[in-house]
Parts: C-alpha cells; sequence; structure tokens
C-alpha cells in the first residue's frame, strides 16, 4: 500500500518499544527546536521511542517497519489523562517509505532511518542508524517478566502548514519488569539529533522509561487544531 490508499487510523500490535525520557544537556538548543506558540515543560524533559514491527501481520496497513521518534514535552497541553504533557516531534527516524509519506502528510518531520532492539541475557541494545551508520544507543536491563500493563492516550503534536495540530494516540502495552534505564548515548556530533543529547549524568524521567516487548497503538484520525497557550 501507499501513504494515499491509507485511511486514518492505522494500527500497530505488538510492537517491541524502549521508551526513555531525559532532561537535555543543552536546553536552549532543545527549546530552539519548537515552532512558534509552543514552549519546553517547565522540567525541560525530552523523549525518544525507538521501537520495530517485525511483521506485517501486525499493522493495518503500514507493513513491517523499525522506529526512533523523539522531541520535547510541552507546557501548558495536556493528554487526555490531564496529567502526561503533550508532547512536539522534533526528528522521526523511519524505516518504511510507506509509513513515511503517511506521517508527512500529517505533519511529521520524517526521514529515513532503521532502529534494532538486541535482547540478550536480560540487557537490551537499541541502536538506531540513518545511512547505515549508528547515531543514538540505548542500554537498558529488563526483567523477563510483565510487571504491570500500561493504557491510555498520548497527544503529539505536528505542524501542519504553519498550523499546530495535535492527535490523540491510543495504545496498550506489556511492561517489563526490573527495568533500568543504564546509559543514552548520542553518537554523531554533526546530526541535528545532537541537540537533544542528555546531561552527561543521565538525569532521568523516570515515570517515562520503560521497555514493552508487546505495545500496541493507533496512529490518530481526526486530529484538531492545537490553541496556543
Amino acid at each position: 500500500m501507499t501513504a494515499s490508499t491509507l485511511s486514518a487510523p492505522q494500527l500497530v500490535t505488538n510492537s517491541r518499544m524502549l521508551y526513555s525520557s531525559w532532561i537535555p544537556a543543552d536546553p536552549k538548543a532543545a527549546a530552539a527546536l519548537l515552532p512558534k506558540g509552543l514552549s519546553p515543560a517547565t522540567n525541560r524533559a525530552l523523549f525518544m521511542n525507538q521501537y520495530v514491527v517485525d511483521s506485517a501481520d501486525q499493522t493495518s496497513g503500514f507493513g513491517a517497519y523499525s522506529l526512533t521518534y523523539m522531541g520535547l514535552d510541552l507546557e501548558g497541553h495536556k493528554a487526555p489523562d490531564g496529567v502526561t504533557p503533550g508532547r512536539f516531534f522534533t526528528h522521526y527516524l523511519n524505516s518504511s517509505q510507506t509509513v513515511r509519506d503517511y506521517v508527512s502528510e500529517r505533519g511529521v518531520p520524517a526521514s529515513a532511518g532503521t532502529t534494532t532492539l538486541e535482547l540478550e541475557d536480560g540487557k537490551l541494545v537499541a541502536t538506531t542508524r540513518v545511512d547505515g551508520i549508528p547515531i543514538i544507543r540505548t542500554v537498558a536491563r529488563v526483567g523477563s517478566q510483565v510487571a504491570s500493563v500500561a493504557r491510555g492516550q498520548l497527544m503529539y503534536v505536528t505542524q501542519v502548514k504553519h498550523k499546530l495540530m495535535a492527535g490523540n494516540y491510543p495504545y496498550v502495552g506489556d511492561i517489563a519488569s526490573g527495568f533500568e534505564l543504564l546509559s543514552l548515548e548520542f553518537l554523531a556530533p554533526d546530526h541535528p539529533v545532537y541537540a537533544l543529547r542528555p546531561e552527561s549524568t543521565l538525569r532521568k524521567v523516570e515515570a517515562w522509561c520503560w521497555y514493552a516487548p508487546r505495545d500496541s497503538f493507533v496512529y490518530p484520525g481526526g486530529e484538531y487544531e492545537l490553541k496556543a497557550k
């Protein structure tokens, strides 16, 4: 399928997903990536999701793909739970042209990239590559049991023709036990994602660091224009 033949929303099931959040080394450089009308969260938190969809059978139309996306938590905008901050995409590195075309039509800054998640003896290594060159590497310790099931909706913001658009992304995910984020390295100082690199001490936003061996979610339909605050 091509992006033009795919109707919103699109469903993805049982992806393998590593979600992390941290405080940037250069908050001003990170904040500069936001468009007019948006402000970074008070704690300056950033987010990143590195995940893999192994089979086309796990999607309603996208096919298999891998993805790393990242950006900033926002001040004054919340997900439907009224607690979780809204989030703005600054980078979206996807292995599938079909997915890149689909999300680009909705204002996501999509470009080519691949992501791998390798789990061995409780150690998880997530690597994001562009043109085959590693630019981000995340290492975590994860348990083999499911500690809880997370469910709800996240809210992500994009920019379409100078308008800020928001969409709610429903999700259900199995959260692995014994999670610990060990390291987060931005490996390419010449790549634009380097503006989001973490402090050397890797100050983490603990509530948003986790690994899900199975996470299902929906790319939204019914996006709406976001009013600046």
